[in-house]
């Protein structure tokens, strides 16, 4: 099946509605993706039938527990999950957030071409990001969950919410941080086309 019949078929697996200019915008940034990743190494994924998988359709995995209004990307790599999500949930605001140069480049030219008015790009290491304040704070680049709370709580707003990607569900790391924080929820993800595990926890400060 060609890769524009694998999106379309991901994406009501996944219950979600694209018009046709959003499947049009997601199948232009994997192109992108492929065609930057030959001069820059942005991914070690090189097909576009796992780069659909493993970058658009388990990004997208997580669009239906997204409620926040203003969002940042830790550690967003090439731009994922942020680019994904921007393109599907256009009313909700994404800030992401790297320090690797030409990782931001490839974002920065992809916010130009796919005309995305809701994102905006911070070129920075974390813990260096003061000024700034959202009520959602998502990855899946952090290592650890006691990681990611420590490194981005300064980024949280009072009632925000980490939304955390991992690959299975990881109690003992929650247990870690008890005293900081507490679990929201936590959702098994069905990312389409792979079979491993996939969630999605949401941690909010006690």
């Amino acid at each position: 099946m060609a890769i524009e019949g694998l999106l379309k078929q991901g994406l009501l697996q996944l219950e979600l509605s694209a018009s046709e200019q959003q499947q049009s915008k997601l199948l232009l940034l994997l192109d992108e993706l492929l065609k930057w990743n030959k001069a820059y190494n942005l991914t070690a994924i090189k097909s576009a039938k796992d780069a659909l998988v493993l970058h658009l359709l388990d990004s997208l995995s997580v669009a239906p527990y997204i409620r926040q209004n203003h969002l940042v990307d830790v550690g967003t790599g090439a731009g994922f999950p942020g680019l994904p999500l921007a393109i599907m949930l256009p009313k909700v605001k994404f800030t992401l957030l790297d320090s690797n140069n030409k990782k931001i480049r490839f974002i920065r030219q992809q916010i130009h071409l796919l005309e995305l008015s809701n994102v905006d790009v911070i070129h920075s290491r974390v813990e260096k990001v003061k000024a700034e304040s959202f009520d959602g704070i998502i990855s899946r680049a952090f290592a650890s969950i006691p990681d990611m709370v420590n490194q981005t709580q300064h980024l949280l707003s009072e009632n925000g919410c980490w939304l955390a990607m991992k690959g299975h569900y990881v109690a003992s790391e929650i247990k870690e941080i008890t005293g900081l924080v507490e679990e929201v929820a936590h959702h098994q993800l069905q990312v389409p086309g792979l079979s491993a595990e996939r969630c999605l926890i949401e941690l909010k400060l006690r």
